[in-house]
C-alpha cells in the first residue's frame, strides 16, 4: 500500500480545508469519507461567517453554490403565542470585499470543496469508514479501515462531534450529555419570488433568523431559519442532556416551532425536501480534546471548535481555519521530516494566534452561562410583556413606561434574579 504524506479522516469544512491547502503544499494526501459523497453525512444551519472562505478559496464567490448572502439578521424572542424580534439590516450583498455571511446547504457546498480538493490534487475515497490506526514505534503512523491498512505520516481527525478516532487515539475521553446538543432540521422548497417577498429580500440577499423561548418549550437552545435560493432552512437545537431528562423528542420541538403563529406564516404552502439531524459539541474549551499526538491533529467539531453565546453559532469558519491550521503544521513537519507531538505543537500555536482559540478563550464561560432557564422562559415572556403593556390601548388611562417594565417584572422575574443573570452574562458574553 503506498504511503500517504497526510490522511484527512472526514471531507466536510475542516477536512477539506486541511486537504487543499497540504495538496496545494506538495503533500500526498488522502481524504476518507464514510458518506456516499463529501456533504452526504454533514448537516448545519446553513450560515458562514467570516473571511476564512476569501483566504482558502479566494474566487469561492464566483463559483461555489452559495445560496445568499446575509442582509439581515434577526434574533427574536418567543412566547407560547407571541414574538418580539430585533432585525439588523446590513447594506453588504455579497458584492463588496467584506460581508457578514452567506447561506448555503452543505449537500451542494461539501461537494463543491470536494472537487477543489481534487483539482488540488488529493484523492478523496468515499463510502469508506475509518476504524483504527497503524502504529510504529508507539507513533500512530496511518489508519485501518475494515482490514486494510493506509500508512501515512499524520492523520488528521475532521470527522465530526462524535469522534471515536479521537478516542480511540486517546486524545479524548467520553462526553457528558450536557456537551451537545441536538441539531435538527427541515430544508422547505419555496419558490424564489415567494422567499423574496415573504422575508422582505431582494435578489442575493438572505436573512439568518434565531429564535429563544418557547421554540424549544423552555429548554436550553433555539430555533433558527435561514433563506436560501428557491427554499428555507428550519430547524431548533438543543441541549441533548433536557431533551433526555424531558423525555421530549427533538423532532416534536420542530413540528412546535413550524405550527408557532409567526412561523406558521413563513413556512406556508411549503414542499419538505429534506429532514436531518445532528450533534454539536457546545462546551468549547471544556471539552476540547488534546489536540495533537505523535503523528495526529484534530480539527473542527471533533476538536469542539464551535462558538455558542446565544447570540452567535459559529463553527464552520472555526472548522475551515483549524483545518488550513492544522494542514500548515503538517506541511512544516514534512520539510522537518518530523512528525512528532513536538512538532506539531506548532498547530497548537497557530490556532492561539488566530481567532478560534482567542475565542473560544473570550467566551469559555458561555456555554455554562446558557445552561440558565430564565433565559428561555422568564425572559422572552418579560419581553413579550413590556411590549404587550406597551402596545395596548383598552381604553383605561396609560401606565408609564417604566412602571410597565416592573408590572412584567413582578409577573415574570425578580430584579435580583434580572442584576444576578446580568452580572454573570457580563462575565460569560
Amino acid at each position: 500500500m503506498e504511503k500517504f504524506d497526510a490522511i484527512v479522516i472526514g471531507a466536510g469544512p475542516a477536512g477539506c480545508a486541511a486537504a487543499v491547502v497540504m495538496a496545494r503544499g506538495g503533500l500526498n494526501v488522502l481524504v476518507i469519507e464514510r458518506g456516499k459523497y463529501a456533504g452526504a453525512k454533514n448537516m448545519w444551519g446553513g450560515a458562514f461567517f467570516g473571511p476564512v472562505m476569501d483566504e482558502i478559496f479566494p474566487d469561492f464567490r464566483k463559483e461555489a453554490p452559495v445560496e445568499r448572502y446575509i442582509s439581515r439578521h434577526a434574533i427574536s424572542f418567543m412566547t407560547k403565542d407571541d414574538c418580539l424580534t430585533v432585525d439588523f439590516r446590513s447594506g453588504h450583498d455579497g458584492e463588496g470585499s467584506t460581508y457578514p455571511g452567506f447561506i448555503t446547504l452543505r449537500a451542494r457546498f461539501d461537494q463543491w470543496m470536494a472537487r477543489k480538493v481534487e483539482q488540488a490534487g488529493a484523492i478523496i475515497a468515499t463510502s469508506l469508514e475509518a476504524d483504527g490506526f497503524v502504529y510504529e514505534k508507539g507513533a500512530i503512523a496511518g489508519v485501518k479501515v475494515g482490514g486494510e491498512e493506509f500508512p501515512s505520516n499524520i492523520v488528521i481527525l475532521a470527522d465530526g462531534a462524535n469522534s471515536l478516532l479521537a478516542k480511540k487515539a486517546g486524545l479524548r475521553g467520553d462526553f457528558a450529555a450536557a456537551d451537545l446538543k441536538q441539531g435538527v432540521k427541515e430544508v422547505i422548497r419555496l419558490p424564489q419570488s415567494v422567499i423574496e417577498d415573504r422575508f422582505n429580500l431582494r435578489a442575493n440577499e438572505g436573512v439568518a433568523m434565531e429564535f429563544v423561548g418557547a421554540c424549544t418549550r423552555g429548554l436550553p437552545g433555539g430555533g433558527f431559519i435561514y433563506t436560501n435560493k428557491d427554499s428555507i432552512s428550519v430547524g431548533v437545537v438543543v441541549q441533548l442532556s433536557a431533551l433526555l431528562q424531558k423525555e421530549i423528542n427533538a423532532a416534536d420541538l420542530l413540528e412546535d416551532f413550524k405550527a408557532h403563529p409567526f412561523i406558521r406564516n413563513l413556512v406556508r404552502d411549503g414542499e419538505l425536501l429534506e429532514y436531518s439531524a445532528h450533534l454539536i459539541p457546545v462546551s468549547g474549551l471544556k471539552m476540547m480534546p488534546r489536540l495533537y499526538a505523535d503523528g495526529i491533529m484534530v480539527a473542527g467539531d471533533a476538536a469542539a471548535m464551535v462558538l455558542g453565546t446565544g447570540l452567535i453559532l459559529e463553527g464552520a469558519n472555526f472548522a475551515m481555519a483549524a483545518g488550513a491550521a492544522a494542514a500548515e503544521t503538517a506541511i512544516g513537519a514534512k520539510q522537518a521530516g518530523d512528525f512528532s507531538a513536538a512538532a506539531l505543537s506548532a498547530y497548537g500555536e497557530k490556532l492561539k494566534s488566530r481567532f478560534v482559540l482567542q475565542d473560544l478563550e473570550m467566551f469559555r464561560n458561555a456555554p455554562h452561562f446558557l445552561e440558565n432557564e430564565r433565559i428561555y422562559n422568564a425572559y422572552p415572556e418579560l419581553a413579550c410583556s413590556v411590549m404587550h403593556r406597551l402596545f395596548t390601548s383598552d381604553g383605561k388611562p396609560r401606565t408609564k413606561t417604566f412602571d410597565n417594565l416592573k408590572g412584567s417584572l413582578k409577573d415574570n422575574v425578580t430584579i435580583w434574579q434580572v442584576i444576578s443573570d446580568s452580572m454573570k452574562a457580563r462575565k460569560a458574553l
